[in-house]
């Protein structure tokens, strides 16, 4: 009888263990597929340029914003959270992950400075005091704003510091095309004091601008409105040297399209128009201008624009990061740089923001994929 219990309970065991190992095999294949599938081993990029995964475990990744000892905070928009990443070995790979924050509406953009990190949250502005010494503990976040608008649509917002020291922050129109006094305008502020002011107005939504690193002037991209057919209006990138300038919206888009409705009256030479005319409904979002030494030289002063990719036209377009050649203040040159995420009508990521790292190389976020790409030059 004890024979007979010790072989049904070896039976058992035995059993158990290969149910236990078949399911590890089957997760292990699994995981395997997801690797093989991966945005990464799509991404097609120029000759002697690599990508790699910084870190795959930022759901819904968006604005990216280094601190000064190295953290990388990363936004995001549905998700409602903000990430601290670190690579502490220099390996090129962010493998510690932080939550700083869970739970907010829309906390899309960041910026850093000082020590300090600063949040858009929708009608908040928020900030973390001392962040990077307290990534295992973070504090509760004092409140900088609470007055900014309330509507949800474009009511995420990208954030940068310019060279003045002010904060920079974009009220996108919330609407598609609509004529509302205080918004689709780009707003700018001390964050120590009360009142904000205009910067620059007629820009729908912006959701990625930078200051040029020679003049400190900025330039910013701007998403056109949708409704009017595959291919008009073209997304923009536009360049506001000066306070007061108005870039059209909702009376003309793209510099040269007056509005069906909002335009009646007016002419589109009473507004300064793009400085390139990117590709229709491409959803441009982060830009940086590339500052760094490991790419080659051809790169230096080159804007790289994270294209997000079209939510409503009949053939998809976009999902890729672009780049942008000067000559001075005019655009020379509007051409691929990372392309992949796209094949046929299948999408397999959608870039959000780029930063430009102090080695050179380029951190790509994917909202889509939740996850952060390093890109790297190491020559042909």
């Amino acid at each position: 009888m004890k024979n007979t219990r010790g072989r049904t309970l070896l039976a058992i065991l035995t059993g158990s263990t290969v149910v236990i190992v078949a399911a590890l095999l089957l997760v292990m294949a699994d995981r395997t597929v997801l690797l093989a599938g991966s945005p990464v081993s799509r991404i097609q990029l120029p000759p002697g340029f690599s990508i790699s995964v910084f870190n795959d475990q930022v759901d819904n990744a968006r604005a990216l914003a280094r601190g000064e000892q190295g953290t990388i905070f990363v936004g995001s928009r549905g998700a409602g959270n903000v990430y601290a990443l670190r690579d502490e070995d220099g390996d090129g790979v962010a493998e510690r992950r932080w939550l700083i924050a869970r739970d907010l509406t829309l906390p899309t953009g960041l910026a850093f400075r000082d020590g300090v990190l600063y949040v858009a949250a929708h009608q908040r502005i928020l900030r973390w005091d001392g962040i990077e010494d307290r990534l295992d503990d973070p504090p509760a976040p004092v409140v900088v704003r609470d007055d900014l608008p309330v509507e949800r649509a474009h009511g995420w917002k990208y954030l940068r510091f310019g060279p003045d020291g002010l904060l920079y922050v974009p009220i996108g129109a919330p609407c598609n095309a609509c004529d509302r006094e205080d918004y689709a305008v780009i707003t700018r502020l001390d964050p120590n004091r009360e009142g904000r002011e205009i910067f620059a107005r007629g820009v729908r939504n912006t959701v990625g601008f930078d200051f040029h690193p020679t003049t400190g002037e900025l330039w910013f991209t701007d998403n056109g409105r949708d409704h009017l057919g595959d291919d008009i209006p073209p997304d923009e990138l536009n360049h506001a040297p000066d306070a007061g300038m108005h870039f059209g919206f909702p009376y003309c888009h793209g510099g040269f399209l007056l509005d069906e409705i909002h335009g009646e009256g007016r002419d589109c030479s009473e507004f300064t128009p793009p400085v390139q005319q990117l590709d229709p409904h491409v959803a441009a979002l982060g830009m940086r201008f590339y500052t760094g030494d490991m790419f080659p030289a051809t790169y230096h002063g080159r804007i790289f624009i994270a294209e997000h990719g079209s939510w409503n036209r009949s053939r998809k377009i976009g999902y890729r990061v672009m780049t942008v050649t000067l000559d001075g203040d005019r655009a020379v040159a509007y051409e691929p740089f990372a392309i992949g995420w796209l094949d046929g009508e299948k999408v397999h990521g959608r870039p959000a923001d780029v930063l430009v790292m102090p080695d050179g190389s380029l951190l790509v976020s994917d909202d889509d994929a939740g996850a952060v790409y390093r890109i790297t030059y190491a020559g042909s």
